[in-house]
């Protein structure tokens, strides 16, 4: 009985455990709340996204340049406007390969914040939550991992490609739930064959004895944190073994298909992303930074527009193709907008009243736009989003249990996206 409960996964084991506490003590376990209460219009259909390829950019994108153009306005500048495939959206003239896919996207151009400084704006994205001196609040990712399920037993759920040191992580969640680091995806995964002259047999003594070391103390000290590193090493041996290691080998990819993406590191890990979901992995984050553009904002943008169309319209054609891109979500977030004003250096500054994200695939009805900034870019016109409403969506989406309860060290209540509503409307 307790081996079968062992072998469980972890949604398995909570519902084994809330359907006995149910029966033999007559309590729940479960969320206190069931079920959100439904927006206008009812809840849309069971959400399908499996995957969540997460694209974000580090600094605050500037919506006018990029998804949110206002031609003919004096704040725009020199950046143009194009026409997509869907007609009445318009992009700026940098995204032509998106262009042809708008019928894919789904833009919110409405979003804002109260945030406005970097690393506490990108932590907020990351968490939905304010950060606090007392406590890490895990990213989205961990959440993914805690209240779903892994689909590839092998391979980590949760990625993070090009991310900084700062990233929240697993937050106060177990070590298990934070995101693999990856570097340069085109290294693959680092450290994962055995060291030059070392035999198989050779380092399965050393595990071996590592693991008689192991138990003694683990039996001294049965503690969580202390087991967790255990089944880190387990893991990864596991995986060192395992054909899905091929995951992150870019060279098994054709010149071509590596050449649609973009040769730059971010390009390559939105390739890296695309590999990691067609082997079951649930959450993979892929950093691009650069945005913060105070000075030469348009020089600025038109490269780092070009490296993030390329990438993400040949991600998004891949899955398509693939037949991926119903499963898998692809989020495109910053931490907040610029201003329309144009400073002296020909820059623009931080501006978090209003800005943009995209979302595609994982249920997401394309070619439509949610919200509107004004005209001039300045406020939102119509329909606010906040951030955690934003992750309340991704994680709606992923249907992961919005009310469910997880408690810090400290003992605080917690929950996926705090008191986000998702925008049901856009699936």
């Amino acid at each position: 009985m307790h081996d079968s409960i062992r072998k469980m996964d972890d949604v398995s084991r909570r519902r084994f455990i809330a359907g006995a506490a149910s029966t033999f003590l007559g309590v729940s376990v479960m969320p206190w709340h069931r079920v959100l209460a439904a927006p206008a219009g009812g809840l849309a259909a069971a959400p399908k996204a499996q995957h969540v390829i997460y694209l974000y950019l580090t600094g605050g994108m500037s919506h006018l340049d990029t998804l949110d153009p206002k031609p003919g306005a004096q704040e725009q500048g020199p950046t143009e406007a194009i026409a997509t495939n869907v007609p009445g959206i318009q992009l700026a003239s940098h995204f032509k390969s998106l262009a042809k896919q708008a019928d894919k996207i789904a833009l919110i151009r409405s979003m804002t914040t109260k945030v406005g400084a970097h690393e506490r704006g990108q932590y907020f994205m990351r968490t939905s939550y304010q950060p606090l001196a007392t406590i890490q609040h895990p990213a989205l990712g961990a959440w993914a991992m805690k209240l779903g399920a892994k689909s590839n037993a092998t391979l980590p759920g949760n990625i993070l490609v090009n991310g900084p040191s700062q990233h929240p992580g697993a937050g106060f969640f177990d070590t298990r739930y934070a995101p693999l680091r990856i570097g340069n995806p085109t290294d693959g995964l680092q450290n994962s064959t055995l060291p030059k002259g070392v035999t198989e047999d050779r380092f399965n003594h050393r595990l071996d004895l590592s693991r008689q070391l192991d138990r003694t103390f683990e039996m001294r000290y049965p503690h969580k944190q202390v087991k967790a590193y255990t089944d880190f090493y387990q893991d990864a041996v596991r995986l060192m073994k395992s054909e899905d290691l091929a995951a992150f080998d870019l060279e098994k990819e054709s010149q071509a298909t590596r050449a649609a993406y973009g040769d730059d590191r971010f390009a390559q890990g939105c390739l890296l992303a695309r590999r990691l979901v067609e082997h079951g992995v649930k959450f993979i984050e892929v950093q691009h930074g650069g945005w913060d553009t105070h000075t030469d904002n348009f020089d600025r943008i038109e490269d780092l527009a070009g490296t993030l169309d390329q990438a993400l319209g040949a991600l998004l054609s891949d899955l398509s193709s693939k037949g991926l891109l119903d499963k898998t979500m692809v989020v495109v977030a910053s931490e907040f907008g610029r201003t329309p004003k144009i400073n002296a250096n020909q820059g623009r500054d931080h501006h978090p009243k209003v800005f943009t994200t995209l979302l595609a695939g994982g249920g997401i009805r394309g070619g439509q736009v949610y919200g509107s900034s004004d005209k001039t870019g300045f406020a939102v016109a119509d329909n606010p989003v906040e951030i955690p409403d934003f992750n309340a969506t991704i994680a709606w989406a992923m249907g992961l249990p919005l009310d469910q309860i997880a408690t810090s060290p400290s003992g605080r209540p917690f929950t996926v996206a705090h008191k986000g509503q998702p925008l049901t409307m856009l699936f």
